[in-house]
């Protein structure tokens, strides 16, 4: 009797999988990311060129996507943005051996969600995809939440800002961060806790993750980004949300 119940379990489990696409065209970083999340239990797709990874992502959409910078025929700030404009949700990670800032942030700016820099910890970059489908997986009973901001009205089921009349997409981390600091508005958030809630990673010294995406959030939502009555920075500590 346990034998159909087991195997129901384990067919019922196989069809929840989360699909992650690796697009990147080094094969030893591929051979060990796959070796690593499928023994975690997902479902691993990869390709070494761009348009192949956009094409995909249409054809089978991914619920996670770990994307190289550097690939052999588009780069990847081209191939994150064409991800982003057809699907505004889902959570791109940028792999880039770049260690400029200039470069994060512009793969900040093209859609991704998070980056990590070459040579990388696969137990870092598994932290950080737990925590992606942890924070998905208390997203799917908010319904249609609405979190109001100044002028702005955030849908945090639909990924979406409106502001003056204009819809604008969020990114998954933008969404979760506003929550975050949504629950605790008025209070001062630290850094630390935000990189842990969020990315399920420890802080280090040089990590500006969470200060590009403060940057970016305060263009769409401040009327005037240079001076934020919102989002407010508490120096040397994190930030707070004034509602």
């Amino acid at each position: 009797m346990s034998g159909p119940s087991t195997s129901h379990a384990t067919n019922h489990a196989a069809s929840h999988r989360k699909r992650i696409l690796i697009v990147e065209d080094e094969p030893d970083i591929v051979r060990g990311l796959k070796d690593s999340l499928e023994f975690e239990g997902f479902e691993v797709t990869s390709t070494s060129l761009g348009k192949d990874g956009v094409k995909l992502m249409k054809d089978k959409p991914a619920d996670c996507v770990i994307l190289d910078l550097m690939l052999p025929d588009i780069n990847g700030y081209q191939v994150c943005e064409q991800i982003r404009a057809a699907n505004s949700v889902v959570p791109i990670i940028i792999l880039t051996a770049r260690g400029q800032e200039s470069d994060k942030i512009r793969g900040l700016e093209a859609g991704a969600d998070d980056y990590v820099t070459k040579p990388f910890s696969i137990g870092e970059l598994l932290a950080r995809i737990k925590a992606i489908f942890r924070r998905l997986g208390h997203t799917k009973g908010d319904g249609g939440e609405l979190l109001r901001i100044g002028a702005g009205e955030v849908n945090v089921k639909k990924h979406t800002l409106t502001r003056s009349r204009k819809t604008v997409p969020l990114t998954f981390y933008e969404v979760e961060l506003l929550k975050l600091l949504a629950e605790r508005a008025e209070q001062p958030v630290s850094r630390d806790e935000i990189l842990d809630k969020i990315w399920g990673i420890e802080a280090y010294p040089t990590n500006r993750t969470v200060d590009n995406f403060i940057v970016k959030l305060r263009k769409k939502i401040e009327d005037d980004h240079s001076k934020p009555k919102h989002i407010l920075t508490v120096y040397g500590y994190g930030y707070k949300l004034v509602p």
